[in-house]
């Protein structure tokens, strides 16, 4: 992620539901799907293995693999935008060399400006959008370990989507548990 100076509108200030009231996305599919790289299509949504604070381990056996793949999840709706949503998804790599972060934005994000993240409010950098799916376009970043670290100790992170160059969308999402699930996922 290049580090660069974010310019955002009075939009970037609408929050989204506090965790006790998020709303849980129709995503599941989708977020799944962006796990095992299958079509957005895929039916099965995943089991729910455990709960970390506000982070879900979820894991399914996509069609044709060998072995049940398991991420760490959250997903949350923009308060005032019920379409507008954002699902995290963070796994290991099933040769377990690499750990990735999957952000799966609505459609109609401007994909040039990328995918914005704020660690407590700290400006972390951006990451450049990967595909589109039918219901959301995938930013995917390779987490190394001082991301870990900061993700381990930051209490919220504030993903930003962008509608158009000026004017972007923040959605915090807990970070309560993402160190404890990352430690439980197989």
């Amino acid at each position: 992620m290049g580090h660069s100076k974010l310019q955002y509108k009075s939009t970037l200030n609408r929050p989204a539901r506090g965790i006790a009231g998020w709303r849980r996305l129709a995503l599941g599919c989708l977020a799944l799907a962006a796990i095992a790289a299958v079509p957005a299509t895929a039916s099965a949504q995943g089991a729910v293995r455990s709960v970390h604070g506000d982070w879900q381990i979820r894991c399914d056996t996509p069609p044709g693999a060998q072995a049940e793949q398991c991420a760490l999840i959250q997903s949350v709706v923009a308060e005032d935008r019920s379409n507008a949503g954002l699902t995290v998804i963070v796994l290991k790599t099933a040769d377990q060399k690499s750990k990735l972060m999957r952000v799966v934005a609505p459609l109609g994000v401007l994909l040039p400006s990328g995918l914005g993240l704020k660690l407590d409010n700290q400006d972390v950098g951006r990451a450049g959008f990967v595909r589109c799916l039918p219901n959301g376009c995938v930013a995917e970043v390779v987490m190394d370990d001082k991301l870990l670290a900061q993700l381990r100790t930051a209490k919220t992170a504030t993903f930003i989507i962008f509608e158009t160059p000026e004017e972007g969308i923040g959605f915090p999402l807990s970070l309560n548990g993402i160190g404890e699930g990352y430690d439980k996922l197989p």
